[in-house]
């Protein structure tokens, strides 16, 4: 699936209950999804699907707060990584930094 089309399905089922939390408490559930992540991680818990489905939490409360803000987080995706590093403009990266 797209990204374009994955943050269209996330307005299609969260944008009300978005609009009504806002920007700030939409945020704080991001940021709590990020948490989660970095609790399992921190366990050394690396169980792929746990953090799967975190990951996919993370994705959408991204697609939430993109959707608030008016963003098309697809376009500005490309925008910012176009098909090669920022830094060095080489695919692969040959930046030497890790």
């Amino acid at each position: 699936m797209k990204l374009s089309k994955i943050q269209e399905l996330i307005h299609e089922l969260y944008f009300q209950k978005d609009k009504k939390r806002g920007v700030q408490g939409t945020f704080v559930w991001l940021v709590e999804e990020l948490g989660e992540v970095a609790n399992i991680i921190k366990k050394k818990d690396l169980n792929a699907e746990k953090i799967a489905q975190e990951l996919a939490d993370i994705l959408a409360w991204t697609c939430s707060l993109a959707n608030l803000l008016n963003i098309d987080l697809e376009s500005a995706f490309k925008t910012k990584y176009p098909s090669k590093c920022i830094k060095c403009g080489t695919n692969p990266c040959t930046c030497e930094e890790l």
